[in-house]
């Protein structure tokens, strides 16, 4: 791999930071942190850590030699100088000469010498960089340095890559112990320019950042090379027979989501967002015979065990021609996975003397051959991170059984750092909010109401799928959102297209949750003159587009089978009609009807159908020249027209969005209408 470092860059980020009263040290420990940070195959998701040891003022404007080092659980690929908290070096240094020191007192000693009180937890590796003499050290889990360093004969290999130039460090567990016996091993050799500890990673060290970096890089590139030239095939990953008819994301999500739920224990939440993740090299992983056994042996490095636990659950291939045989199938390997992992915790915290509290034994990842591995998360975010955790060791399973044997660290240890307290701080334990873990589709989403919606939802905690005709409309709903909230062009009056908006929110997300169908028109004209045209286009938009949005989520809610929200933006036509607007006011009707035809017909189901009736809303069915026109034909102002309400007050879009989720959390209310108009007595529901 290639060098990403540029002079010019290097001395803009100086020049950058120095205006903000930031050293050089540090701010090129910032830029050469954020070069390693980009790379995925380097470091993700708060993986590797970096430091500078410098000199720096204390309160007394003494300086002071200190280490900055990257906070616990800070990513490196966005890090600021203040991810880097600055601890001082000396009380570090003495607690080398104890024989013993444990976590906590670790933790403790390394938080009382920040100069920052309030600045992260120091990195748990913060002993072993400060014991290293440099002054710039760079530690990465790289692919490939996992796949070396998981070797059986990885301090062999270590020799033959290296000749030398980087020492090998026997297995310990992140700590004081770790970073005594690393820094014995460079005591042996100083001349030494990194070090490959086993089962973990690489570390290497320089005077500049420019020289700890660019050495990283070509360290990690002499390995890729070795395991270029010594590869060999193997009978382990000759792929197996698949089905001739692979199921696709959008049927088996809905399937394993409900199995999810089914296999959670008591007390625990039952819905999980899903990520599909496939490449030729996951491919051959998951389709290769030995998957059984290499696919069962352990994480690559040890922190990946906290996002994926030992690994995935294996699931049979999917045949797209009869899903029940592979749902019975599917069930039952998940349910012996969570069997194994009870069992593990027993024993192991029998073990410890039975002081800790089992975490969750679902998977976070499933491995299936002819499709690829899914991530499973409470969130979007999370189930990507789970197969972004997972395709790092699937990469380093496959370079190391090329080259050898594939060989974790034992289940003892697994245990040890799942269940390690300073490993589990970097998942955070936040309250959920109200709509977590829901996913949610709003049609019309490009539209005021419907982007107020889609907000409303995302900021309720739910993950958002926004539609719309418009594309670009959607899109920019979506951006406002961010996070990772879906946009799809749809057409709702187009059943296929329907069809095919609710397949991708499977596929993207996992499942369907909760319908907003918000997409809607109003037609104007006299009954009595109206071509039959205009009446089926308002009924295609307004009636049958909801039709096919409530028909395809129905059918998705029902096989994840934990229930679900219909929730239909009806508006006060379907009660209160108004002259000229009949094409609009029965289609809104027979919508109204709708909606309580499906609270009746699929309750048992658990799922809810409600509906909005909504008044005088700024959109795109009111416009600044409709509201301009009626305001003079009554002779009032248009603020007057729009707050002409029993509260006097103008109903907005947001007061709308509202209204949809206060209807979403009415978890035990179906065939409800909600008024959204300020009060307007001829559209009260009787």
């Amino acid at each position: 791999m290639k060098s990403l470092w540029s002079d010019e860059d290097a001395r803009a980020c100086v020049a950058h930071y120095a205006a903000q009263g930031i050293g050089e040290d540090l701010a090129l420990r910032t830029y050469t942190s954020r070069l390693l940070g980009s790379v995925p195959w380097l470091v993700m998701h708060g993986g590797g850590n970096t430091s500078v040891k410098t000199r720096l003022p204390d309160l007394y404007g003494d300086m002071v030699d200190v280490l900055c080092i990257k906070g616990s659980g800070r990513d490196l690929a966005v890090i600021e100088p203040d991810g880097h908290p600055a601890v001082r070096r000396a009380p570090l240094d003495r607690l080398r000469g104890l024989d013993r020191l444990s976590d906590e007192g670790m933790v403790n000693a390394q938080r009382q010498n920040l100069l920052d009180t309030g600045a992260p937890n120091p990195s748990v590796e913060t002993l072993l960089h400060a014991y290293l003499p440099h002054k710039f050290i760079d530690h990465t889990h790289s692919v490939v340095s996992t796949a070396i360093a998981c070797l059986p004969d990885a301090e062999e290999v270590c020799q033959r890559i290296f000749g030398g130039r980087v020492a090998f460090v026997p297995y310990i567990m992140p700590g004081f112990q770790l970073a005594k016996t690393a820094a014995e091993v460079f005591d042996r050799d100083p001349s030494v320019q990194g070090l490959l500890l086993a089962k973990h990673g690489i570390f290497t060290m320089g005077e500049t950042a420019r020289a700890a970096y660019e050495l990283m890089i070509e360290m990690v590139t002499l390995m890729e090379r070795y395991v270029v030239e010594n590869a060999r095939e193997t009978p382990a990953l000759a792929p197996v027979s698949l089905p001739a008819e692979p199921a696709r994301a959008s049927a088996i999500f809905p399937v394993l989501r409900g199995i999810l739920a089914k296999m959670a224990p008591s007390g625990t939440a039952k819905r999980w967002l899903l990520n599909h993740r496939t490449s030729d090299r996951i491919r051959r992983f998951v389709d290769g015979a030995g998957l059984s056994d290499y696919g069962r042996r352990g994480v690559a490095t040890p922190e990946q065990v906290i996002r994926i636990k030992s690994g995935p659950a294996i699931l049979p291939a999917a045949d797209a021609t009869d899903l029940s045989i592979w749902s019975a199938a599917t069930e039952a390997a998940i349910a012996d996975f969570i069997a194994c992992y009870r069992d593990y915790f027993e024993r192991h915290n029998a073990r410890v003397g039975g002081i800790k509290k089992p975490l969750d034994p679902l998977p976070r990842v499933l491995a299936i051959p002819g499709f690829g591995i899914v991530g499973i998360g409470k969130t979007a975010a999370e189930a990507r991170v789970s197969s972004d955790v997972a395709e790092a060791w699937i990469d380093a399973v496959l370079d190391a059984e090329t080259v050898g044997r594939f060989e974790s660290i034992s289940e003892a240890d697994h245990f040890d750092m799942e269940y390690w307290s300073l490993e589990q701080a970097k998942l955070g334990k936040g309250a959920e909010k109200p709509l977590a873990r829901r996913i949610v589709a709003v049609t019309g989403g490009g539209g005021a109401i419907g982007a107020a919606t889609a907000r409303a939802f995302a900021a309720a905690g739910a993950e958002v799928a926004v539609l719309d005709l418009d594309e670009t409309a959607a899109q920019a709903t979506a951006r406002a959102i961010g996070g990772h909230a879906l946009a799809l062009g749809c057409d709702v009056t187009d059943p296929a297209s329907a069809a095919r908006a609710i397949a991708a929110i499977l596929s993207h997300f996992g499942g369907l949750d909760i319908l907003v169908s918000n997409a809607g028109s109003a037609l104007t004209g006299m009954m009595a003159e109206m071509p039959d045209s205009t009446l089926q286009k308002s009924f295609a938009l307004n009636f049958y587009g909801h039709q096919a949005m409530a028909q395809g989520a129905v059918a998705a809610m029902k096989t994840q089978g934990f229930g679900g929200v219909l929730l239909f933006n009806v508006s006060k036509q379907a009660v209160n009609p108004g002259v000229n607007f009949g094409a609009y006011g029965t289609a809104k009707a027979a919508l109204l009807a709708l909606v309580r035809q499906y609270a009746l017909e699929h309750g048992r189901d658990g799922i809810r159908s409600n509906g909005i009736n909504a008044d005088r809303i700024r959109s795109g069915l009111l416009s600044p020249e409709m509201i301009e026109a009626r305001a003079a034909a009554r002779g009032v102002t248009e603020a007057d027209y729009m707050a002409g309400n029993l509260l006097g007050e103008e109903v907005t879009a947001d007061d709308v969005a509202q209204a949809f989720v206060a209807s979403a959390l009415l978890t035990k209310t179906t065939g409800n209408i909600i008024t959204v108009d300020g009060g307007n007595v001829a559209a009260m529901l009787r």
